[in-house]
């Protein structure tokens, strides 16, 4: 017996009274839900996130900044925690409006900036720095092709993959099959685009690197919606390849843990102020 076919109204409404913790969080508008300032470090940064894969991509471009030596790109890493709404706070929202991580203030200058989205979050330290984004031509072009495909891809990946298989309220088969689709599609162009390239936009590790490994390595790692034998991610041999080359960079390990307050209790470090609260959660489990 097939179940009564959803025939949408004329007009929506927003449902309410779902069990469903995430379904609950978002309504359709935006702004504060509520006041309350957010914590202020003493570093020029000051970074507000979650290690979702949005927050990896951040907190692994400082951690690659402050290997190469540069002290003025020292944080401060604020934990928002998205299921308890910290991102609908008037502090969060006066940040980033679009109230999602993660979302930074550069006080670096003589007046604070607040910079949201991670791919913009990237760029604006890249620049700023001088590290992981070429200057100009070809590679600088290629670099933001591939940052931008990875802004435009993920949602598919997350918000529609990792959503329906993961977190819906039930498992429903045709949206699991399209996103699916999509999800190894997305995997097959990356496996081309690597099969001739040492890292994603050529043979310079830069912030597109950084922007696609935590959804597309993270999965292929077997470590993303515990989805690696659904999709087969092993046949992705040139992703893989690529996948373990960028784990093994000890910044990679220091930054992928920042923000986290899940998993386990060896890779959880929900504040960062310093280097040595990193140290003290790896110990000696860094590559």
């Amino acid at each position: 017996m097939h179940e009564e076919q959803y025939i949408p109204p004329k007009i929506w409404k927003n449902e309410t009274g779902s069990g469903n913790q995430w379904a609950n969080i978002n309504q359709p508008t935006s702004g504060a839900r509520f006041e309350r300032e957010l914590p202020v470090g003493e570093h020029p940064f000051q970074l507000y996130s979650l290690a979702t894969p949005n927050g990896q991509k951040v907190t692994i471009l400082f951690e690659e900044l402050l290997a190469l030596g540069i002290r003025e790109a020292e944080y401060d890493a604020h934990l928002i925690r998205i299921g308890e709404s910290d991102q609908f706070s008037s502090g969060f929202v006066g940040v980033n409006p679009n109230s999602k991580i993660p979302a930074l203030i550069d006080r670096s200058g003589n007046k604070p900036v607040n910079v949201f989205e991670s791919a913009s979050i990237l760029v604006h330290l890249a620049e700023k720095f001088g590290q992981f984004l070429p200057e100009e031509g070809a590679a600088r072009t290629q670099t933001f092709n591939w940052l931008f495909w990875a802004q435009g891809s993920a949602p598919f990946l997350g918000g529609g993959f990792g959503h329906f298989y993961v977190y819906a309220d039930e498992k429903q088969e045709y949206p699991i099959n399209r996103f699916a689709m999509e999800a190894k599609r997305q995997l097959d162009v990356l496996d081309r685009q690597l099969a001739n390239n040492t890292f994603v936009a050529g043979e310079e590790y830069s912030i597109a690197d950084m922007a696609i490994w935590p959804w597309y390595g993270n999965l292929v790692l077997g470590r993303l919606y515990d989805a690696a034998e659904f999709l087969q991610v092993h046949t992705y041999e040139h992703v893989v390849r690529w996948a373990r080359q960028i784990e093994s960079r000890k910044a990679v390990q220091r930054g992928r843990i920042v923000n986290r307050s899940f998993g386990e209790e060896w890779e959880q470090l929900p504040e960062r102020h310093n280097a040595e609260d990193i140290d003290r959660v790896l110990g000696g489990t860094e590559v």
